[in-house]
C-alpha cells in the first residue's frame, strides 16, 4: 500500500511523449555520437526494472538524451536523479522533466563528457556503505553510445579496482546498454566462442549478469546491430586482487593471439631476447599449460598467471615497463642489450 502510495506522489504530470519531444525541439540522433533513440516505452521499462529496486535511491543515468529512460526512473520514486548529458540540445528536454518534477524527485543535470564527469560529486554522502556491505542505494544506469561503451566500461572498472568516483561510496550497482556482441563478451564463460580480455576483466572485478536483447528496430535511427542489456554489481574482492594496470596488461597480451597457444600472446609481456624463457618460466609457476588457449583459460588460472608475472617483475623489475606496442627507442635497446 505504502509504495502504491509512493507511485502515486511522484507520477508526472501531462507531458509530451517522447516523440513529440523529438519533434517539437527539432531534434535528430547524430551519427558522429553514436546516438539511438529507444522509443518503445515497454523496452524502456524494462531496461529500468533490471537495475532492481530504485525507490529512494540515488540514480545517475548516462547519456540520457530525450529523457526517455528517466522518465521510467522517476516513476520508480528515486530520491534523486543526476543526468549526465553530452550534447546541449537535449537540456530543454531535460529541464522540462526537472520542472514536472519539483517538489517530488531531486534532478541535476550535469552538461559534459562522462568520461571527463566526476559522478561522484553529485552523489549525496549520506548514501555511504562499507565496501564489505551490501551495495549503496546508488545505481548507474545508461542507454551507451556505441562509440564510447567500451572505453567507458573498462575505465570504471579501473575505478571500481581502487574504490573511486560512485565506488567510493561502496559497491554501487550498473545497469548498461551495450552493442550485443559487447554485451555477449563481457558475459562470455570460459570456452565461449566470445570469450575475450573484456570478459576477464569484467568477471574479475563485478558479477555480470546479461539481461536481455533488445532489436535494433526498437530504436530510431535502427542501428545495424541489436543491443544487449547488462547489469554488473561490484565483487567485495576480486578474483585477481593485484593492481589493474598489472592485471589489464597480463590478460591484454595473453589475448593478443586469441586463436593461438595462448604462451604466445604471454611471451609478448618481455623483451624479444627472452621472451620464450620468461613466459615459459611464467606459466610453469602458474601451472598452466603452456598451449592453451586463451579462451580455454578459466578466471582463476589467469590469476595465476597474473600472480607469476608479478613474481617475474619482483625479480626483474626492468620488465615491469615493457610494452611490446611501443615504439622502439634507444634506451629500451641498451636494457635489452644488457639483459
Amino acid at each position: 500500500m505504502a509504495a502504491a502510495k509512493k507511485a502515486l506522489q511522484i507520477r508526472l504530470p501531462p507531458l509530451p511523449s517522447i516523440k513529440d519531444v523529438i519533434r517539437l525541439y527539432k531534434l535528430r540522433a547524430l551519427r558522429e555520437l553514436s546516438q539511438n533513440f529507444l522509443m518503445e516505452p515497454k523496452l524502456i521499462d524494462k531496461i529500468v526494472k533490471a537495475a532492481g529496486h530504485i525507490e529512494n535511491h540515488v540514480v545517475c543515468e548516462v547519456g540520457p538524451g530525450p529523457g526517455g529512460i528517466t522518465r521510467s526512473i522517476i516513476h520508480q520514486g528515486p530520491k534523486k536523479v543526476v543526468l549526465i548529458e553530452k550534447d546541449p540540445r537535449f537540456i530543454p528536454t531535460l529541464e522540462l522533466l526537472a520542472d514536472a518534477c519539483k517538489g517530488r524527485v531531486d534532478i541535476d543535470i550535469i552538461t559534459g563528457d562522462i568520461l571527463k564527469t566526476d559522478i561522484a560529486q553529485f552523489i549525496p554522502e549520506d548514501t555511504k556503505h562499507e565496501w564489505t556491505d551490501s551495495p549503496p542505494p546508488i545505481n548507474l544506469i545508461g542507454n551507451l553510445p556505441f562509440s564510447v561503451s567500451t572505453i567507458l566500461i573498462v575505465r570504471w572498472l579501473e575505478m571500481i579496482s581502487k574504490r573511486e568516483g560512485p565506488w567510493s561510496l561502496g559497491r554501487a550497482r550498473m545497469t548498461l546498454t551495450f552493442q550485443k556482441e559487447v554485451a555477449e563478451r563481457m558475459a562470455a564463460p570460459i570456452m565461449d566462442k566470445q570469450r575475450c580480455r573484456l570478459s576477464v576483466m569484467c568477471q574479475n572485478w563485478c558479477n555480470v549478469k546479461y539481461k536481455f536483447d533488445i532489436p535494433g528496430s526498437a530504436f530510431v535511427p535502427k542501428p545495424e546491430v541489436d543491443v544487449g542489456v547488462v547489469t554488473l554489481t561490484p565483487m567485495k574482492k576480486p578474483i585477481i586482487n593485484l593492481p589493474f594496470k598489472l592485471v589489464e596488461k597480463v590478460i591484454r597480451q595473453v589475448f593478443s593471439m586469441r586463436q593461438k597457444y595462448s604462451i604466445r600472446g604471454a611471451q609478448t609481456l618481455f623483451p624479444e631476447e627472452v621472451r620464450e624463457e620468461m613466459a615459459l618460466r611464467m606459466y610453469k609457476i602458474a601451472e598452466i599449460d603452456p598451449i592453451t588457449r586463451p579462451f580455454q583459460i578459466a578466471n582463476g588460472e589467469f590469476g595465476r598467471l597474473c600472480e607469476a608475472y608479478n613474481e617475474i617483475i619482483k625479480m626483474y623489475p626492468e620488465f615491469e615497463n615493457y610494452d611490446n606496442r611501443a615504439p622502439k627507442k634507444k634506451s629500451d635497446v641498451e636494457v635489452e642489450a644488457k639483459i
